[in-house]
């Protein structure tokens, strides 16, 4: 890349557009010192991402934006564009493509900056990394050498040295990578840390959750059997609330007529006491009014009286008002005569300074007029002083010039032809690469990438059917838990009831006699049949204790004269009868099925059992009915011909036919729940083997992408060696061919230039001598006619001066008389207002009048004594009727307090029905609360339930609940999402060591090839800068010594020794010294990595007139392969320029170019 222009807007001093364009290898900036040329330098290094202020010369960022000037307002925002001429495509990257790069930065006050290349918005990353490794880096750049960084250079620490040969070896971006990925390394390897630390967590929480999980399912158990029986615990108080409330109704309506009775006798003294209050309340409001009366007439005495003494203050004060105002009028007719007499006595002074100040100003024309002619004099000799320095200055110029071209030209010649020498050794040296081994390593480089495709895309399915997987297998494991739960209920359930039942049919003797006849197996007919949902009152009411009958064959069995049980036959087949009873009502053997056919007993039982479903309805029928017969309603109730039997529980054996029906529904239930959950389980087991191959297979296919995108950066790392090696050669044997060429065709031109020198040379010394003759005459000229100009111009000073304290004087004088004819027209106004006061005064002093106002107040006196003795005349009356009401009121009391005991009574009757309805009201919200199915709990209270057994087995269940502590019950959904957590953990875990091995082995490989690039480039390094050393210094020697064995951590240090000197260190050399060698190594960074362009700043201003030559020489040969663009003052410098750019200062804090010449740019550095 070259670079073709610099463009500045409001960066620094160049406030205006402005655009530098570089036409040359070898571009001058020349100006006075101030003008702002340093701006430059600072603009290049800015734009090329420097975030240091101090490296800008300024305080903070800010300060690069143009600030204002004397003439000039700030500017809101800086920018500052570089445009590269890529023709050549040696740009990184993407950037290859475009034949012209443009890269730009703008900053803003609020402190925004923005980057772009082509117009395109970057990172200031992507900007940086362009010149990484060409010598611009931000951090080690050669390439851009300002004021006093040839000294740090030279003196810079080892550690700064080595960043140098870092970034000539091209490495320093491999080294910003490598920062980089160390980076990433740590924050991976803490990241590896806390995995570690989690998972620990995890393993002890999942230990944790495995414990709280079995508690927790024990608790659901435990939970839903304490519900169950306080639902029946609360339908037990609804029962009994109901009787309670209906028995304190009819309690409550005895005690109302009780008390209705009472309070009649109390309502016929209570009207008596009416009317009483009727008369006192009269009374008291003729008292009120009374009272108004008195204190309205209190109230006006008050009045009247506060009146009177507010009269004599008010004529008090206006008279000494009066006598103040008199007073002050007075004062101001003294004070008006004073003023009158200084107004006089002013103005006749303002006339005088007039007369004095019109002379003055005539004296000063005078003197004004005789100083043009004198000042045409002064110029006249001054131009003629300039016209002769300036031809003097031009042929000493010359003169010089001519000289060092001569000089110049001789030296170019013996250094062209070293040159071209070394360049054709060079040449000879180069080796070609082979292009068939790069065709291969391409070859390989697209098999990587196709691989890494398939591999990337098979990665995306395989991780989208996972997340689908996973996404089933929620629903499915939700459905489980649910399946579970519901097993556990339904066993839970099942066990109570199937403990309840065996519990009735366990009888210490009865089971002992059992066994003594062999029929302890033998089943209870309960067991052996089965009715119909709704009539297992009605079979329990007619069967009664023959539920308990055992089943036996009574033909072979022996005497059972002690039985204590029922026995019925199972052998003996029952007689055929009728399937239709009388009167059409249906038996109650129809709503049963046998489980045996042999029960004969039962039919005997049951023969006459007819069933209805409104026992009132049937008894129409009653005695109708044959002897025997019995009609059974579903509540138990039974109808005979002479009897009506209702039923109630008596003990907990009933109700043991709805139990066994449940326990036939729940065992039925609790079957297909099995099974479900059998299913549902298998299927989630399933579903989870085919989520872990799943997983497998996705961590096989990142290992695989992994080593995949390992060996495809190696491919490349290689593949762009090869390349970048094949274009260096390439490019370095045109550039030497070329550089060739160009050096001929210099030694012809150097030849003829030292011919034209002499000759020049020879002209401009006998000009010289005839042009300071006519110089010194010039100036003596000069020197008189200032002396008479000086001594006219103190003349017309001094009459200046008197003239201007003059008119000083005389206006002090004016603005007097002005400001005593305000203060005599304020007097009299002050004067008049006085009077006014005054006369207003007196008028309200005789307004003022008091007899009228004592008489008002004496009949006010006598309003109120009348008022007073009238009141207490009333209060009087009021007391005696006050005392006749009391007597009643306490006759009413007697009688209420009578009525207190029955009230009281009532009241208690109507709480307790109050409390057995909350009681029924509480009962039905708690049932409601706890989900409850109120018919069916009916069938299991009527067994035999009471308040006392379920409150102990509440008690009972809390107790054990509570003994449980406290319980997660998300334990188990907790535990399972901590698994699945520790399982990812651990991919992630395998990931991130497997990255950090591959990125430990690439950085080991990339250490060693950088240790072998920047050795080679040391020793190259070290051998150029020897030889431009002994070139600049015609002489002595020069090496770089490394300070450590590691050339990745070593130092580098510069070892120097002038011609003739033995010194033990750099710091001994002189400033021009350290100049040079500081040149010699970085010309030597620039022979082996050139860079895009080379900016310098007044490095040959510590140098003498030879070895600013030699460094001249040098720069216009290193400028066949680099841009140079070098701010000087020096005329050697100047002359080796292709191009000359001039900064200017005309305007004060604003900088601007100008193109010059050679003559022009002396002048202008001068």
């Amino acid at each position: 890349m070259r670079l073709t222009a610099i463009k500045l807007a409001g960066f620094k001093s160049f406030v205006d557009p402005t655009n530098i364009p570089i036409v040359g290898n070898m571009v001058g900036v020349v100006g006075p010192n101030g003008c702002g040329k340093s701006n430059v330098i600072d603009a290049v290094r800015w734009v090329l991402g420097e975030s240091q202020a101090k490296q800008l010369r300024g305080a903070s960022m800010a300060d690069v934006i143009f600030n204002g000037s004397s003439t000039r307002k700030a500017v809101s925002r800086a920018s500052v564009e570089l445009t590269f001429d890529n023709s050549d495509a040696s740009a990184p990257g993407q950037w290859a493509q475009y034949a012209e790069i443009s890269v730009k930065r703008i900053l803003t006050r609020n402190g925004e900056s923005s980057y772009h290349i082509n117009n395109t918005h970057v990172r200031r990353r992507d900007l940086v990394d362009i010149f990484l490794g060409t010598g611009l880096g931000t951090k080690t750049s050669y390439a851009i050498i300002e004021q006093g960084m040839i000294s740090r250079i030279i003196e810079a620490k080892p550690e700064e040295l080595r960043g140098f040969l870092e970034e000539a070896a091209g490495i320093s971006k491999y080294k910003e990578r490598r920062r980089e990925t160390e980076s990433r390394l740590k924050d991976t390897r803490d990241n590896l840390l806390r995995l570690d630390d989690i998972r620990r967590e995890l393993d002890e929480q999942i230990g944790l959750l495995r414990e709280q999980a079995i508690t927790a399912q024990h608790y659901l158990t435990l939970q839903d059997q304490l519900k169950r029986a306080q639902q029946l615990l609360w339908l037990v108080k609804k029962r009994d609330a109901l009787a309670n409330q209906q028995r304190h109704a009819e309690q409550i309506s005895l005690a109302e007529q009780q008390l209705a009775a009472q309070e009649d006798s109390l309502r016929g003294l209570v009207y008596q006491l009416e009317s009483q209050r009727g008369d006192v309340l009269q009374a008291n409001h003729t008292l009120n009014d009374a009272q108004g009366v008195y204190y309205a007439a209190v109230a006006e005495v008050s009045r009247l009286e506060q009146s009177a003494r507010h009269l004599q203050e008010t004529r008090a004060r206006l008279e000494a008002q009066s006598a103040l105002l008199s007073k002050q009028h007075a004062s101001f007719d003294q004070q008006h005569q004073a003023l009158t007499q200084q107004y006089a006595d002013t103005a006749e002074a303002y006339a005088e300074s007039a007369i004095i100040i019109e002379a003055a100003e005539y004296e000063g024309q005078e003197i004004n007029d005789s100083l043009p002619e004198i000042t045409d004099i002064v110029a006249s000799t001054t131009q003629r002083v300039h016209t002769s320095q300036q031809a003097l200055i031009t042929a000493e110029q010359a003169h010089q010039l001519a000289s060092a071209h001569g000089q110049h030209a001789e030296k170019t010649v013996q250094q062209l032809q070293t040159r071209q020498a070394r360049l054709h050794q060079e040449l000879g040296g180069l080796t070609a690469v082979d292009s068939t081994a790069i065709a291969e390593m391409s070859a390989m480089l697209d098999e990587f990438n196709e691989s890494l495709a398939i591999l990337t895309e098979q990665l995306a399915d395989n991780q989208q059917t996972l997340a689908d997987l996973i996404a089933q297998r929620l629903p499915l494991q939700q459905h489980v838990e649910q399946l579970n739960r519901q097993h556990h209920q339904t066993a839970g359930e099942l066990a109570g009831l199937n403990k309840i039942q065996q519990s009735l049919s366990r009888n210490n003797a009865v089971d002992a006699w059992l066994q003594q006849h062999d029929l302890h197996h033998a089943p209870r007919i309960w067991q052996t049949l089965h009715i119909e949902n709704g009539w297992e009152t009605a079979l329990e009411a007619v069967l009664n204790h023959r539920m308990q009958a055992v089943a036996a064959d009574l033909a072979t069995m022996q005497a059972v004269a002690d039985s204590r049980v029922i026995l019925f036959d199972n052998v003996t087949p029952p007689l055929a009868v009728a399937t239709v009873g009388a009167f059409g009502l249906p038996r109650l053997l129809d709503k049963i099925t046998l489980k045996s056919p042999l029960h004969g007993a039962l039919h005997d039982w049951l023969a006459q059992v007819y069933i209805t479903d409104d026992i009132s309805t049937a008894r129409a029928m009653q005695h109708d009915l044959p002897l025997g017969a019995q009609i059974v309603s579903p509540a138990g109730h039974i109808l005979t011909r002479h009897s009506l039997q209702f039923y109630a529980e008596q003990d907990a054996a009933q109700g043991i036919l709805a139990r066994q029906n449940e326990i036939e529904r729940l065992t039925q239930a609790h079957a297909s729940i099995t099974s479900e959950l059998a299913i549902n389980t298998a299927l989630a087991d399933e579903l989870q083997a085919t989520i872990n191959d799943c997983q497998h297979t996705q961590t096989q296919l990142r290992t695989q992408h992994t080593q995949t995108q390992q060996q495809l950066h190696q491919s490349q790392l290689n593949l762009s060696r090869r390349q970048q090696e094949a274009e260096r050669v390439d490019y370095r044997r045109a550039q030497i061919t070329a550089e060739q060429a160009e050096i001929d065709t210099q030694i012809q031109q150097e030849g003829r230039a030292i011919t034209e020198a002499q000759v020049q040379f020879t002209l401009h010394h006998e000009q010289i001598t005839l042009l300071q003759a006519q110089l010194d005459d010039a100036r003596r000229a000069r020197q008189d006619a200032d002396g008479l100009l000086q001594q006219q111009r103190e003349l017309q000073r001094q009459a200046e001066r008197k003239l201007q304290t003059l008119k000083f004087t005389a206006q002090t004088q004016h603005q007097k008389i002005h400001d005593l004819a305000r203060a005599i027209e304020l007097n009299q106004s002050q004067q008049a207002t006085l009077l006014e006061q005054h006369e207003s005064i007196s008028i309200e002093l005789l307004a003022l009048d008091t007899a009228e106002q004592s008489a008002a107040l004496q009949v006010a006196i006598a309003h109120r004594v009348d008022a007073e003795q009238q009141l207490a005349a009333l209060r009087d009356q009021l007391e005696q009727r006050n005392a006749l009401l009391r007597q009643q009121e306490e006759t009413r009391m007697q009688l209420e307090h009578s009525l207190a005991p029955l009230r009281a009574t009532l009241e208690n009757l109507r709480l307790k029905h109050q409390e057995a309805a909350l009681l029924l009201q509480q009962s039905d919200a708690q049932l409601v609360a706890l989900q409850a199915d109120e018919t069916a709990l009916a069938l299991v209270l009527n067994s035999g339930f009471r308040t006392a057994g379920l409150n102990q087995e509440i008690n009972k269940l809390t107790a054990e609940i509570e003994a449980l502590g406290a319980v997660n019950l998300a334990a188990m959904q907790a535990l399972e999402s901590a698994e699945e957590r520790v399982n990812y953990l651990q991919a992630q875990a395998d990931d991130l060591n497997l990255a950090m091995n591959t990125l430990t082995e690439v950085m080991t490989t990339i250490d060693g090839e950088t240790r072998d690039l920047l050795k080679s480039t040391f020793d190259i390094v070290n051998r150029s800068m020897s030889e431009l050393f002994t070139t600049l210094f015609g002489g002595g020697r020069a090496e770089l010594i490394l300070s450590g064995d590691d050339l990745l951590d070593a130092g580098v240090q510069v070892f120097a020794q002038p011609p003739g000197k033995k010194n033990s260190s750099i710091h001994l050399l002189s400033g021009g010294e350290k100049a040079l060698t500081a040149l010699s190594l970085v010309f030597a960074l620039f022979k082996l990595t050139p860079a895009p362009f080379c900016l310098l700043d007044e490095v040959d201003a510590p140098l003498d007139d030879t070895n600013t030559e030699r460094y001249a020489r040098l720069v216009k040969q290193m400028s066949a392969q680099v841009q140079f663009l070098f701010i000087t003052h020096n005329r050697i410098t100047m002359e080796a320029a292709e191009q000359l750019i001039g900064v200017t200062m005309q305007e004060s804090g604003v900088s601007r170019t100008v193109s010059v010449d050679l003559t022009e740019a002396v002048s202008l550095a001068e």
